[in-house]
This record gives structure tokens, C-alpha cells and sequence, in this order.
């Protein structure tokens, strides 16, 4: 029997190329991390002389007050669990049972099950929508304070900067705003670890003036699937309550080998990273440049964005980004991060070599040319502004599960969402209307999975 392994060591040898995460692109010839292996040999509990991670004192003490260091923060603490668990912690930390709490209606599933777990009241900061492309934009500072205004009991406000499409909101404006408040502001900067480290990219949120910062070390840099930090600044987050929840959802058995991997990544930022970040950018840049010369295939970039993230569209061509997706694995061995209707997203990072982007290059030129160019008005992932018709932690487990054309006006008894990036189109205790019925339908016709739903093509409401 092939165990899963075998399976990963036959694609290790094969000549797929990932434009996804890990950042470390499975190259093993980066400097400083020469030695990562499948190490079992160090595959330890908590013994004597190796530090444990729910109480640090030696060497995990050292480990996040050198993150703290790298990043610009206060404090600093090893996750284990995903960007998930900080998020997770984050909000349950900042906020007490039934409280209002402002956030992002394109941030992660995880925030939605902290508001659910905590019983919050949610009001949503809508994005911008960036035209032509139909991606959603930056929360504006304008949209914070507004919601502030309208909601002066809310107790925390969470964004996501930068998005999964890359777009990066104005932290610094945003944080000043909600400060006035004396509440905190949680950055979701899963996507952004590697911001800071190098004048190409943008300052990170701990330096902008976030109080708490999350970020997925494994998303855009050389460090093991699951390993994140979560960063605590200033005086207003409850940073004893954040600590508190972090304990609790944590492993109680943490990986010493994913602890090694965040170590190795921390040493490699502050001893290796800058000439191969020097390197990064300059193929970067140079592809970028090439990307902008396509004719019907299009570079997404909007004015305030994450130059790692390369968004291709294919608004005016024949194709949807699902169809450029599968062409681009199917025959030129390009595995993307992810394709939503009108474009797909290659996620770049440090790990990627100049021989990598030219096959990406060399692709995209050879489908550009066998497309035509046409109008397509189709919508892409957009978020439809819903009626919050009561909270997800009232709705009852007896609903009834109807077929999507019959939903509308239905309050949703669960989560309907595409994966990546796990922004819910639909949330428990929401009303839902036909803009959203419709958008799962075109997702469908057009092949994507819909995650969340218990029951295919069916949406549980509240009977």
C-alpha cells in the first residue's frame, strides 16, 4: 500500500513546479536551511534541557524575544497551530461573551468561529471593490471610523491586511482611528510575514501601530506548513487573556521538529535573508515587467499592494480562471495557489528560483496567444452585502436544509464558502438574497467546490 509518504516523495521527484505556499518552495538548496530533512531522529516531547513551549524559560524565551526583535514588536509567541490559533486567540482574547466586535467581512473562516465561539455580535467593514478586475479592495480608514461611530460599544476591530489577493489596507490611518476608541486592532497578516525585510515590500502592521499582529511564517517564507507568530504591542490588548487562550488552544504536545523549523526561519532572517531577498526581487520585478507586456491575459495590481502575490486575470479573454488554472497544471506542470472565476493567483516567495518564474513566463506568453480577447461581465469573488438577521450562536440545530433557488430571505443556519480562500459567502445567522444564491450557482457552472454545506447543492436555514 502507498503510504502518503511514498505519495510525497513521487511529487518531490516529479517536475511540478508550486507557485503556492510553503514558502520555501521545497528548496532544499536555500542557504542556511540546507539541513531540513523528514527528521525523525529529532522528533522529541518535553524533555529536560529543551525548554516547553506553554512555559517558556530558556530556549523558546529566546526564540520570541528574537521574533520580537525581527519584527518590530513587544512580544512575540511561537504557534504551532496555523495563523488559526493566533487568530483565534486574538479575538477570544480581546473580547468577553456577547460583546459587538468590528471586522472585515473578507477576513479567514477562523474569525467567524471566534465570534462564534464567543458569542460576539459582529457588524462588517465591507472592502472597497477594486473595477475592473472584481476583487475586493482595502478597508478604508473613512469605512472604520463610520462603523465606529454607528457602533461605539464594539470592544475590538480585526482586518486582514494583506489579503489573500494581495491588497494591503492603510494600518497606520486605521490604528489611530480605533485607538481613540482605546480598543485594539487585530491585523490578520497571515499573508505578510515577509513584509519589512526588504524596501520592495511594505513596512509590517507591528511597525504601522497594530496591537496584535498574526503571522503564517509557512505562507511566504522558508519554514515548515503550521508554524505562525502572533505578536502583542502597546497597552490595550489584554495580553494575559491572549496568553490564556493561546494555552488552551494550543497542542499540549507541540512539535518540537515545527519549533526547529520557526528557529531555522528565524536565523535565516537575520542571517541570510538579505542577499536573497535582493536576489527575490529582482526576478520578481523583471517577471512582473514581462507579465504587463500580455495582451488579453492581464497583471492585476491595485495601488496599495503585495508585489509577492501575482494576480493573472482572464477577464477578457475566453477562459475562466478555473479553466487558465487546470491548463497551466495539466500541461505546463504549474500548480497555482488558487483560481477564482476571472483570475488565478501565483504565490511567490524567497524559495522560488529564476528557473521557476521562466517556465511561469513561458506559459503565460504561449496561452496569451491562443486566446481572444472579449468582454466578459461576469462577476468574480465579490462579497454580497447580507442582512445580519440574528447572532450564528442563536441559530437552532433543527433547520431544514433547502435547495439554493430556495433560500432567499432564509436566515443561514451554516457557513458556505470556497476554498481557498476561506472567506464565507454565506455565515450562520445571516439573511441570504440572491445575489448570493447566485454566485454559488456560477461557481458552480463553473467547477468549484463548494465547502461548509453539509449537504451538496442545499443550505441548512432555520426552519
Amino acid at each position: 500500500m502507498q503510504t502518503l509518504y511514498d505519495k510525497l516523495k513521487m511529487y518531490a521527484a516529479s517536475d511540478y513546479y508550486g507557485f503556492h505556499m510553503p514558502g520555501h518552495k521545497r528548496n532544499t538548496s536555500l542557504k542556511g536551511l540546507e539541513e531540513i530533512a523528514f527528521p525523525y531522529e529529532i522528533d522529541i516531547t518535553e524533555i529536560e534541557g529543551f525548554d516547553d513551549l506553554h512555559h517558556p524559560e530558556d530556549l523558546f524565551a529566546k526564540m520570541q524575544k528574537r521574533a520580537a526583535v525581527l519584527y518590530g514588536a513587544k512580544e512575540s509567541h511561537l504557534l504551532i497551530n496555523g495563523s488559526t490559533v493566533g487568530i483565534l486567540s486574538a479575538v477570544l482574547g480581546t473580547t468577553r461573551k456577547g460583546d459587538k466586535i468590528l471586522m472585515a467581512r473578507n477576513c479567514h473562516k477562523s474569525v467567524y468561529h471566534a465570534v462564534f465561539m464567543n458569542e460576539l455580535q459582529p457588524a462588517y467593514l465591507y472592502p472597497e471593490q477594486k473595477e475592473p478586475f472584481e476583487i475586493n479592495g482595502e478597508i478604508t480608514v473613512l469605512e472604520v471610523e463610520r462603523l465606529l461611530e454607528e457602533n461605539p460599544d464594539a470592544k475590538a476591530v480585526v482586518i486582514v491586511s494583506p489579503t489573500y489577493d494581495g491588497v494591503v489596507s492603510d494600518v497606520h490611518a486605521i490604528a489611530q482611528v480605533v485607538h481613540k476608541r482605546s480598543i485594539p486592532l487585530i491585523v490578520d497578516e497571515a499573508h505578510g510575514a515577509h513584509f519589512g525585510f526588504h524596501p520592495y515590500f511594505l513596512q509590517n502592521a507591528n511597525r504601522q501601530g497594530a496591537d496584535i499582529v498574526i503571522h503564517s511564517l509557512h505562507k511566504t517564507l522558508p519554514a515548515p506548513t503550521q508554524t505562525a507568530l502572533l505578536h502583542i504591542n502597546g497597552s490595550i490588548a489584554d495580553r494575559n487573556n491572549i496568553e490564556k487562550y493561546l494555552h488552551m488552544l494550543q497542542s499540549s504536545s507541540p512539535s518540537y521538529i515545527l519549533m526547529a523549523g520557526i528557529d531555522l526561519c528565524l536565523r535565516w532572517l537575520e542571517e541570510e535573508s538579505g542577499q536573497i531577498f535582493d536576489k527575490y526581487v529582482r526576478i520578481l520585478e523583471e517577471a512582473r515587467k514581462k507579465l504587463k507586456e500580455l495582451k488579453c491575459l492581464k497583471l492585476i495590481e491595485t495601488e496599495r499592494f503585495d508585489r509577492s502575490k501575482i494576480l493573472i486575470s482572464t477577464k477578457d479573454c475566453g477562459i475562466s480562471g478555473k479553466k487558465l488554472y487546470e491548463i497551466l497544471l495539466e500541461e505546463y506542470h504549474l500548480q497555482m495557489e488558487m483560481a477564482s472565476m476571472e483570475y488565478v493567483i501565483a504565490l511567490t516567495s524567497v524559495g522560488d528560483t529564476k528557473e521557476g518564474f521562466a517556465r511561469l513566463l513561458d506559459a503565460l506568453k504561449k496561452i496569451d496567444a491562443e486566446q481572444e480577447t472579449i468582454s466578459d461581465k461576469g462577476k468574480a469573488f465579490t462579497l454580497p452585502r447580507l442582512r445580519q438577521a440574528c447572532k450564528s450562536s442563536d441559530i437552532e440545530e433543527d433547520g431544514i436544509f433547502l435547495a439554493w433557488e430556495e433560500c432567499e430571505g432564509k436566515v443561514a443556519a451554516e457557513y458556505a464558502y470556497i476554498y481557498p480562500p476561506g472567506i464565507p459567502l454565506i455565515v450562520p445567522g445571516e439573511e441570504i438574497n440572491m445575489e448570493t444564491i447566485c454566485l454559488l450557482k456560477r461557481y458552480r457552472q463553473l467547477g468549484f467546490q463548494i465547502e461548509g454545506t453539509q449537504k451538496k447543492f442545499f443550505i441548512k436555514v432555520q426552519g
